[in-house]
């Protein structure tokens, strides 16, 4: 499953109000909620109920968040697995910079110094 869908999910499960997910996560809401309709449309299910006057999760998406929770921590746990230890060979810097400038002497590539 995208992970980035399951956040989506969360996201609009938690605030029950797809806009105030979509700037949570930091999407438009025709995002977020095309999200939500694909991860619907893959489990052939309705998880929120939008008839209503409020948002509301049906139980098929209340069941389905706690499921979407712990993919989201086990992909998390995963990254956090994968990632290499620190620490480890220092590597010197080749140096592409300029050297630092001294007062009195002449700029490199400059004809004469400027007063």
């Amino acid at each position: 499953m995208n992970p980035i869908v399951l956040r989506h999910f969360v996201a609009a499960a938690e605030h029950l109000h797809f806009a105030h997910a979509a700037k949570a996560e930091g999407v438009p809401r025709s995002t977020l909620i095309a999200s939500v309709r694909e991860l619907e449309r893959m489990l052939g299910t309705a998880l929120f109920d939008t008839d209503a006057a409020t948002t509301t999760l049906t139980p098929a998406g209340a069941d389905y968040l706690v499921e979407a929770r712990r993919q989201l921590d086990a992909s998390a746990a995963a990254a956090r697995a994968s990632r290499p230890a620190p620490g480890g060979k220092a590597k010197a810097s080749k140096g592409k910079g300029r050297a630092p400038a001294v007062k009195g002497q002449p700029r490199v590539g400059k004809r004469r110094q400027s007063r």
